[in-house]
């Protein structure tokens, strides 16, 4: 897809606003979302990006278009699995209600910036290098295998659900002094002639370095089904900017997703083996490539039928608990 500087101008002028609305609108002042609020404005999002992909549908580039569907699904799948983790993190920090929304929308927008700058950088690696279709291939299977992995240890009860801060949230504590409380959605204070940091500066570093490792599997996976910059940053932006809402509206059904990890090795495997035959047939062997309507069937398929037996586990072992006797 030829996209003119023009275009992408317009692009992130657009996302901009989207994301000024939403700021002035729904998460200026400190408030606890309710879920009507919180579904009111996934839906928002949802919309908006069927609109844009609705978009590149009617101006001729249907290819684009089913691209930035897998893409967008795709993204979508891994930012809810992330949620799990935010809300670890949010329980590590002990953050306010009426804060959390805050939190999230500073942790997101750092993530948006930081994947934009991945992006840029596997787009050169892609063009440049054709071989790196084969790293990014291996990476993606092994994080799959990965995934499953601690999806079985996690279910055996061998780990426990707690967050470890990141080397750069501990070097940031070491080097910066800060202070217990919260002081309302302030990042600094000062104290006895003291400038401190805050907790909600610790823990929107805490959400957007957090997301910023999670890219090194969504970039790679994301790239398995469009090599075009312009659809993979805007996949990647729709799927981050609505992931605010959709933690206020799903974060008490996250427990019952407990097959998701499952689906996501599930598609990260199948794209890493996507990519793996792309890479060989960019060296010249012949062998089968997966089309962007296989792709986007098989990740729609794998996720609905990740959801449907979650659901049922979920229930099955709600009613083993309701029936177990009680000391």
């Amino acid at each position: 897809m030829d996209v003119s500087t023009t275009t992408w101008a317009l692009t992130v002028v657009g996302l901009c606003a989207l994301i000024a609305v939403d700021f002035f609108i729904g998460g200026r002042k400190p408030h606890e979302v309710s879920i009507k609020e919180a579904g009111i404005w996934t839906i928002v999002w949802v919309v908006l990006a069927i609109l844009f992909g609705a978009g590149l549908y009617a101006a001729g580039e249907s290819r684009a278009a089913g691209e930035f569907a897998a893409g967008y699904i795709t993204e979508k799948s891994l930012s809810v699995d992330n949620l799990f983790v935010f809300v670890l993190i949010m329980a590590k920090f002990a953050v306010p209600t009426i804060y959390q929304q805050r939190v999230l929308m500073i942790g997101v927008l750092i993530a948006l910036v930081m994947r934009a700058i991945f992006i840029a950088a596997g787009a050169a690696l892609i063009s440049t290098f054709s071989w790196v279709f084969f790293i990014f291939g291996g990476f993606l299977i092994w994080t799959a295998w990965k995934l499953v992995r601690e999806a079985r240890a996690e279910a055996a009860g061998h780990e426990d659900e707690a967050y470890e801060e990141n080397r750069l949230l501990k070097l940031v504590e070491r080097r910066f002094p800060s202070t217990s409380q919260y002081h309302g959605t302030k990042l600094f204070v000062v104290e006895n002639g003291k400038r401190l940091m805050t907790p909600m500066l610790i823990v929107m570093l805490a959400i957007g370095s957090t997301d910023l490792l999670f890219a090194l599997d969504s970039i790679p996976a994301i790239f398995g089904l469009t090599q075009d910059p312009y659809i993979v940053f805007t996949a990647n932006a729709f799927a981050l900017m609505g992931l605010r809402q959709l933690y206020f509206l799903i974060g008490g059904l996250l427990k019952r997703l407990v097959h998701l990890s499952y689906g996501l090795s599930i598609i990260l495997g199948f794209i890493g083996v996507k990519l793996v035959l792309h890479a060989l047939h960019e060296q010249g062997v012949h062998v089968p490539e997966i089309s962007t309507p296989v792709s986007l069937a098989v990740i729609c398929g794998v996720l609905v039928v990740t959801t449907i037996t979650s659901l049922r586990a979920s229930r099955k072992l709600g009613r083993e608990e309701q029936a177990a006797p009680r000391d």
